[in-house]
């Protein structure tokens, strides 16, 4: 980050058959975030999520098919590197995160250079009175904060926030390797593991206007073991920040401008 402030901002907002809810979010980020450019990831949607958003506004990237969250945001930060964005935000398509919080990110980002990653985290404050998730997902929650914050020897109360904001830097890194599945947690060690620093502020987020989690009950315990061998195996990966690259990948998207 530079004396020049943040010039270029992109909100990346990832969204697969939300065709419902997301006109409504990018009305929202230019509402309350109107300095950023809204970029919808369609990420291989049946419905007319990347018309509707197009015609709400907003530029969209059309993937051929679903990849899952972490291949349409990595789809985003390429779009944000090659686009020469100096900080992205993560807003998704169905309506928790609220993007009146975005200022909020964007003010620690800017007031503390030495930062690359601001987290939008449930649990920071306890008075808060957001939507939190159930028990049971909170119970896994905490089991990853515990972890992460004993690795980056940072606190770390909310891994598994989506609710994210990136330098440059974080762009450049997250553009060139970023974890599928579930990548929330597998980003913050990846940050640290390339001697990145992120940093959390409170924030409240609210219950999904339309779809639902892809993490049902039954699934949690094979959510928790995959994850957890996820961070086991990362922390042997080899780490090594990305000098400036020459990306030349032949394109797997199609972009649409917006209508409005």
């Amino acid at each position: 980050m530079n004396g020049d402030g943040l010039s270029r901002k992109l909100a990346i907002v990832p969204a697969y058959n939300e065709a419902e809810a997301v006109a409504g979010t990018i009305a929202e980020i230019r509402e309350h975030a109107s300095e950023f450019v809204v970029l919808v990831v369609d990420d291989g949607s049946t419905d007319a999520t990347a018309e509707v958003a197009a015609a709400a506004g907003a530029e969209v990237v059309r993937l051929p098919y679903n990849l899952g969250i972490g291949g349409a945001m990595q789809t985003g930060y390429l779009y944000a590197f090659e686009h020469d964005f100096d900080v992205a935000v993560q807003i998704d398509a169905d309506g928790q995160h609220d993007p009146r919080c975005v200022g909020k990110l964007l003010a620690h980002l800017e007031s503390n250079p030495g930062i690359d990653m601001v987290v939008g985290s449930r649990f920071l404050d306890d008075s808060s009175e957001g939507f939190r998730s159930s028990a049971s997902r909170r119970a896994g929650i905490r089991i990853f904060a515990r972890l992460l914050s004993l690795i980056t020897r940072a606190p770390v109360t909310d891994p598994t926030s989506g609710f994210r904001m990136t330098s440059r830097r974080a762009i450049q890194l997250f553009a060139l390797e970023y974890p599928h599945d579930y990548p929330e947690v597998e980003a913050v060690l990846m940050m640290h593991r390339h001697r990145l620093r992120s940093a959390e502020v409170a924030v409240q987020m609210r219950p999904r206007t339309t779809g639902r989690s892809t993490i049902h009950s039954w699934r949690a315990p094979y959510y928790m073991i995959k994850v957890l061998l996820a961070v086991f195996i990362g922390l042997l990966r080899r780490s090594q920040f990305p000098i400036e690259p020459e990306l030349s990948a032949e394109p797997v998207a199609e972009t649409l401008k917006p209508t409005t």
